[in-house]
């Protein structure tokens, strides 16, 4: 941008700005546009505008009536509408000022929704690949015009000429490019020929290229829209939008839902992802407006939990960015967006209540999908809670089924919870839901919403040791002595030791303790360490008798009935350790340094005490 002179613009006066116009496209290319290949997207734009304003200015012509020429030889590029045109006045107004609309300011409020674009900003992506840009136009609102010729360069300057009407025999504007060598990748003729099907397979006007080697023009866009057509059986229809969906998407989908918003003017489709998808990992989806492909990756035309499908959709109402690559967002996407979300919601439904086959195939697919919508939707949770499967102690299941078997459902807190007790539980009779996942343990806790009958509550340590059985007296006394010398070794760790029976008899020890209780012991332990300063004073306002960690021992196991027998101190401690290590990794969680130092210890001790007693 340059300023003018000071010396011809007195103090105070208004002044006008100077657009360095190679600056301008500079920006454009590096800040606006995602690719030079977007000049081919906005010339063929500002030709389906011309047709638009030409059906308007003649209402009886069909639709097939006029059509987009594209030509492409290597040498230039080509793109001849059948449009309205433009006269002198025109030419002048619109293509001169940057960022003014190609249609007359008069009529603009009551057919905006009838136009892509802006012609001026438009027109201004093809210095992205050329120097020069030539129109030669004549208007279909005036018999006998003349035509025009506009030559625009990149420097800025621009010419402007009268030319008599045989120069262009019918209506219509005709654009021609002559690209730079650094712009070969996008103007080639296969090139040019490829963007065109890419942007503009589902215009509404007929769009033919032609390559210049002498044979007849191939059509761009030979067939409308899939959802558009009709076929002799709705299988038929099934089968061709799921082809589609395929040849767009590369992947065949689980099922395809049909999108219709009357209201925006949106057709479509949404294909289900036939594999899992991670939570939160959006796709974009492929956005027409009025036929032409404005993005690949519209993330924001659904909600977040829809990420177990892409969509292909056409709309006439939706606004583009001034890039017109991307949505505009306010009400009307927003709208959209709700309507869309509904439309899924109505597909789940539908396969819930009449395709268990096909119902089924998606929960295994997209059960998180479904979790993370079931979480804030009252209705799906409704629907499907009883549907979705659950990591339980009767391996994978619903919680229908599971709730059936199970008058109490327990859940846990963590996963690291569900593994230290699972086996434990499931041999005690227990029904315990995996609850560390997410949105698990809050779904399970909805249940009684969905069956009254079924009570939830939370696993704490106490449940599951009071279905443990006690051993008799006798047994008990006899191994107290080796008790308090586990429960000495293992004071360090806030661990209690107690002797029980229980299934399986495979497992010699089953270590209890939660999340919550590590913490608060870790709490309880800076409080001490921090006692008499500041930090003491706080934490120890705090304090309150911290959880211990349960180790309980399976008499039923070989291994545990020979150790409480041992009378040796030194031995029984390293034994107590030992078991201890063992349940702390059976548990998986994640072991603390002075635990992983004592599975070392442990091992090393009792393998030195069974070479000496070899020897």
């Amino acid at each position: 941008m340059t300023l003018p002179d000071t010396a011809a613009n007195p103090a105070g006066a208004d002044r006008t700005f100077q657009v360095d116009l190679r600056g301008l496209v500079d920006l454009l290319s590096h800040h606006l546009y995602s690719s030079p290949r977007v000049y081919l997207r906005e010339l063929m734009q500002n030709a389906v505008d011309a047709l638009t304003a030409r059906h308007a200015l003649e209402p009886p012509a069909p639709a097939d009536a006029f059509g987009i020429r594209l030509y492409a030889d290597g040498s230039v590029v080509r793109v001849e509408d059948d449009g309205v045109g433009l006269t002198e006045a025109d030419v002048h107004t619109f293509l001169a000022t940057i960022g003014r609309s190609s249609k007359r300011a008069e009529r603009i409020a009551e057919q905006r929704a009838d136009f892509i674009g802006q012609f001026g900003i438009g027109l201004l992506s093809c210095f992205l690949v050329a120097d020069e840009i030539h129109v030669l136009s004549r208007s279909a609102r005036t018999p006998d015009a003349p035509a025009v010729e506009w030559r625009g360069r990149g420097d800025g300057s621009y010419t402007v000429r009268t030319l008599p009407a045989s120069a262009r025999p019918r209506p219509g504007t005709t654009v021609t490019l002559t690209p730079r060598a650094d712009a070969a990748e996008w103007t080639r003729p296969a090139q040019v020929h490829a963007l065109a099907r890419h942007f503009g397979s589902l215009l509404r006007h007929p769009v033919t290229f032609d390559d210049g080697t002498g044979g007849e023009g191939a059509s761009v866009n030979p067939e409308s829209a899939p959802w558009s057509r009709t076929y002799p059986t709705p299988g038929a229809r099934s089968r061709a939008l799921a082809a589609y969906g395929e040849e767009v998407f590369g992947f065949t989908p689980l099922d395809t839902i049909e999108l219709d918003l009357p209201a925006v003017g949106l057709k479509g489709i949404a294909c289900v992802l036939p594999e899992t998808v991670p939570a939160g990992r959006r796709h974009g989806h492929r956005v027409h407006v009025k036929g032409m492909l404005l993005s690949e990756q519209a993330e924001e035309i659904l909600p977040e939990w829809a990420f177990f499908v892409r969509c292909v959709v056409d709309a006439e109402s939706l606004r583009p960015t001034a890039s017109r690559e991307s949505l505009y967002e306010d009400d009307t996407l927003a709208a959209v967006r709700d309507a869309l979300a509904e439309r899924l919601r109505a597909w789940i439904a539908r396969a819930a209540a009449s395709d268990p086959d096909l119902l089924h195939r998606f929960l295994q697919a997209h059960h998180l999908a479904v979790k993370s919508l079931a979480v804030h939707d009252d209705e799906i949770l409704r629907m499907l809670l009883p549907w979705l499967p659950f990591e339980t102690t009767d391996g994978h299941t619903t919680l229908d089924e599971f709730a059936r078997t199970h008058r109490t459902v327990l859940v846990t807190s963590s996963v690291e919870e569900f593994r230290q007790v699972a086996a434990i539980a499931s041999a005690a009779g227990l029904g315990v839901v995996n609850g560390g996942y997410t949105y698990d343990r809050e779904l399970v806790h909805r249940l009684p919403e969905i069956r009254p009958e079924a009570a939830v509550a939370d696993l704490d340590p106490a449940t599951l040791t009071a279905h443990l059985d006690p051993v008799d007296r006798e047994t008990e006394l006899a191994a107290a002595a080796y008790l308090a010398q586990a429960r000495d070794a293992l004071a360090v760790f806030d661990c209690d030791v107690a002797l029980r029976t229980f299934q399986p008899a495979s497992a010699p020890a089953l270590l209890v303790d939660s999340r919550e209780a590590r913490h608060e012991r870790t709490r309880s332990q800076l409080a001490r360490e921090q006692e008499g300063g500041l930090w003491g004073d706080i934490l120890g306002a705090l304090r309150q008798e911290a959880p211990r960690a349960q180790l309980i021992l399976n008499q039923l196991n070989p291994l545990v009935r020979t150790a409480v027998t041992i009378d040796e101190p030194e031995l029984a401690r390293t034994s107590a350790e030992a078991l201890y290590g063992q349940a702390a990794m059976l548990s998986r969680r994640p072991l603390r340094p002075a635990e992983s130092s004592l599975i070392n210890r442990s091992f090393l001790d009792l393998l030195a005490h069974a070479l000496r007693k070899d020897s």
